[in-house]
């Protein structure tokens, strides 16, 4: 009894050492510098935020003056049994979400291991795979749109030529492949920069532990294995969660290539929460689905970084 008591007490010091009065003194000191960012941050996130999740249970057409009538629950009810589309939307974002983990943050990790190595002209390759992330999406999406081109697309031509004709493809006209099609775009986009990141990475990967394990007669495999991706755990967290994030909120891209067609096969809950907004002027339900967005998102990002930081004892 003693001796846990002799514990809480410890505790309690301890805590009190961590929040004491010089804590809460540097804390404000700090805030005239915080509350420009802070008002930036409330201003154009936290505000918007909330009133997404307030619109989604009104009616509004978005027009000044037009009466927002409350209507409770509708909207989702509409969404969830009565819209069309929305089901094809969460459809393929959860595709986008499942293909950006696997292509682009396995090419990047590859890419990255390959260009971490002292081979002739790394620099150069390296510049080569980042440039996409500079563009503008828009940018990509013209580009990509023009290489698939059915009749004068890059595309198709280098399949002719290689004597594969009878592979080529209205790319983004055949709802059965058009949004494989469009996400080849973006995994030419986001490898690049997932490869950035893992560079950065791996250049906090401890020399003498890759040593220490070659000297104990450990080969490479074993070494990346054992040394090398546990010390990229904290940059693997960081790229997972980006992934998850941006894939869910996937919007230029489409829109600049498809707008969700052929036929909504490459709508996405992103692109159809614009649409029924700006484009159907159905605000309440357009918001409605940007919630459910924001949620999806919530539970799968939330879930994974906290068994990410427990498992790394942050």
């Amino acid at each position: 009894m003693t001796e846990s008591r002799t514990r809480m007490l410890q505790g309690a010091r301890h805590t009190n050492k961590r929040f004491g009065p010089s804590s809460y003194t540097r804390l404000a000191e700090a805030l005239p510098f915080l509350l420009p960012a802070l008002i930036i941050f409330g201003t154009f996130t936290l505000y918007p935020l909330v009133d997404t999740i307030r619109l989604s249970f009104m009616e509004w057409n978005g027009f000044s003056g037009s009466p927002v009538t409350f209507v409770g629950f509708d909207n989702y009810d509409y969404v969830f049994t009565k819209d069309p589309v929305f089901w094809t939307a969460a459809k393929n974002s959860i595709i986008w979400v499942m293909l950006s983990l696997l292509i682009p943050t396995t090419g990047g990790l590859l890419l990255a291991l390959l260009l971490n190595q002292p081979v002739p002209g790394r620099n150069i390759f390296r510049t080569i795979y980042y440039l996409p992330a500079v563009l503008a999406p828009i940018a990509v999406a013209t580009m990509w749109r023009w290489m698939y081109n059915p009749y004068f697309g890059v595309v198709n031509y280098l399949l002719k030529t290689l004597g594969l004709e009878s592979l080529k493809q209205p790319w983004l006209s055949d709802p059965d492949i058009a949004i494989f099609s469009v996400f080849a775009a973006s995994a030419w986009v986001v490898t690049g920069l997932n490869m950035v990141l893992f560079l950065a990475g791996l250049q906090n990967v401890p020399p003498e532990l890759k040593e220490a394990a070659r000297v104990d007669g450990a080969g490479q495999l074993n070494v990346f294995r054992h040394v090398t991706i546990p010390s990229l755990r904290p940059t693997l967290i960081i790229v997972i969660a980006f992934t998850i994030i941006n894939s869910l909120k996937v919007f230029d891209l489409i829109v600049g290539m498809t707008n969700g067609a052929p036929a909504q096969s490459t709508q996405v809950l992103a692109l159809w929460s614009y649409t029924q907004s700006f484009g159907n002027h159905a605000f309440g339900i357009g918001n409605a689905i940007g919630t459910v967005l924001l949620g999806l998102t919530l539970i799968i990002v939330i879930p994974y970084l906290v068994w990410s930081l427990r498992e790394t004892g942050e």
